[in-house]
């Protein structure tokens, strides 16, 4: 059995100033970040998610869809789950076996680990991300507006599973699309403001099929 303590040690991790993706994107300066857990995850392609503090129905039903989807399909996701959408979806993805990113808007110091995420994380498919300091104990408004930021700038593909008219999430969606990204959302009505925007319509059953090949080169920073 693996040593827990060992799995739950802060690690701090470097982006090299010379990845050009995220250069070329604009979606932010952050050169360190504090991990614990497997930080090879992030060698992997990763699926961005992202769900609004509120959802309507129809997209409630089609996020525990996606969720069941992306499980099975064994992709890897990362993203805040803070809001309830996206705690209901990371509480299906880790009974799945794929690889995890969880980023908090808070710095990792001092952070209660839930005891449900301890055995993921042990088994390496669990990562807890962030580029915050250690006076930063508290999440903000500002601090997860930049936690998305850098989710985005992980992963391969984004896919929004809704975003409201004149919310922040939508004006992150307008910046992620004016930066070129590619932005995915359910095909519903709920989501035409969305699409309008230039997000990809996305049809049930291909949520998995989003991901594309794509790594970022991390390294652990020398002592």
């Amino acid at each position: 059995m693996q040593n827990q303590n060992m799995n739950l040690a802060i690690a701090e991790l470097e982006m090299p100033a010379h990845d050009a993706r995220k250069r070329r994107r604009g979606l932010g300066s952050h050169r360190r970040l504090l991990a614990i857990g497997d930080e090879s995850i992030l060698r992997r392609p990763l699926l961005a998610f992202f769900a609004s503090t509120r959802c309507p129905g129809d997209v409630i039903l089609r996020i525990y869809d996606a969720a069941r989807e992306l499980r099975e399909a064994g992709v890897p996701v990362i993203g805040g789950f803070h809001t309830p959408m996206e705690k209901e979806c990371l509480d299906l993805l880790l009974r799945g076996t794929q690889p995890v990113v969880v980023c908090p808007a808070r710095s990792l110091h001092g952070m209660r680990i839930p005891a449900a995420w301890k055995p993921a994380i042990s088994a390496g498919r669990l990562l807890l991300l962030s580029p915050f300091a250690e006076r930063h104990r508290r999440i903000t408004a500002e601090l997860s507006v930049e936690r998305n930021r850098l989710v985005a700038q992980l992963a391969a593909e984004i896919f929004v599973a809704h975003a409201p008219s004149g919310t922040k999430t939508e004006d992150l969606c307008r910046e992620f699309v004016a930066q070129g990204r590619s932005l995915h959302a359910f095909d519903l009505p709920s989501n035409v403001s969305l699409i309008a925007l230039g997000a990809q319509p996305l049809a049930p059953k291909h949520v998995s099929r989003i991901i594309s090949d794509g790594r970022i080169p991390m390294s652990r920073v020398a002592p």
